[in-house]
């Protein structure tokens, strides 16, 4: 397999069994392969799957889009709204490593917004996510005083929104966008 049509470029063989074979990735949108078969078996041959490329891989935008937020002079030109509609979406979606890079980075967008760039309110999701967690933690006291790190992401992220939006004078709204009409009735009659 190769990405030029002479298998000169990017050229990976195999041969033997399926163990044999590793992944790996080529440059552009095209694939070049050729099968031969030294016919010492009637197996039907090999099976491989193809996958379009991953333009924006997790790592790559995560990389690129962390150098960005870090460059005051980039900042201002950044469409700050846009950037931090798509990185809630993938903060909500993604697990693990992946999760606590994308919430650094909703972080470091909060910590750099000049005014009210970011729907705040967007952050519904994570709250659940980090109130059921206090809800937890609370509950389970054989491990006390001891915080996942998604919890502690969480926890930072929303104590750094709730310093910025009482400086720009809107943390009430914030508050009641964020939590759910039953949980403000629970609040209240308590």
């Amino acid at each position: 397999m190769s990405s030029s049509s002479d298998f000169q470029q990017d050229r990976h063989s195999f041969s033997g069994s399926p163990q044999k074979w590793n992944d790996f990735e080529l440059p552009g949108d095209t694939l070049y392969y050729r099968f031969t078969s030294d016919m010492s078996n009637t197996e039907w041959g090999y099976k491989f799957t193809v996958t379009a490329g991953h333009l924006g891989r997790f790592q790559t935008g995560f990389e690129i889009l962390k150098q960005m937020l870090s460059e005051e002079r980039v900042v201002p030109h950044l469409p700050l709204a846009k950037i931090w509609e798509w990185q809630v979406g993938v903060a909500c979606r993604q697990t693990g490593h992946q999760r606590l890079k994308a919430i650094h980075l909703l972080l470091k967008i909060v910590q750099c917004s000049a005014q009210r760039d970011c729907d705040l309110t967007l952050l519904k999701p994570l709250w659940q996510l980090f109130t059921h967690m206090e809800n937890n933690l609370c509950h389970d006291m054989t491990k006390p005083g001891i915080l996942l790190p998604l919890h502690r992401a969480l926890a930072e992220l929303f104590f750094v929104t709730e310093n910025r939006v009482t400086e720009l004078g809107s943390l009430q709204e914030y508050l009641l966008a964020l939590n759910t009409e039953d949980h403000l009735h629970r609040c209240t009659a308590q």
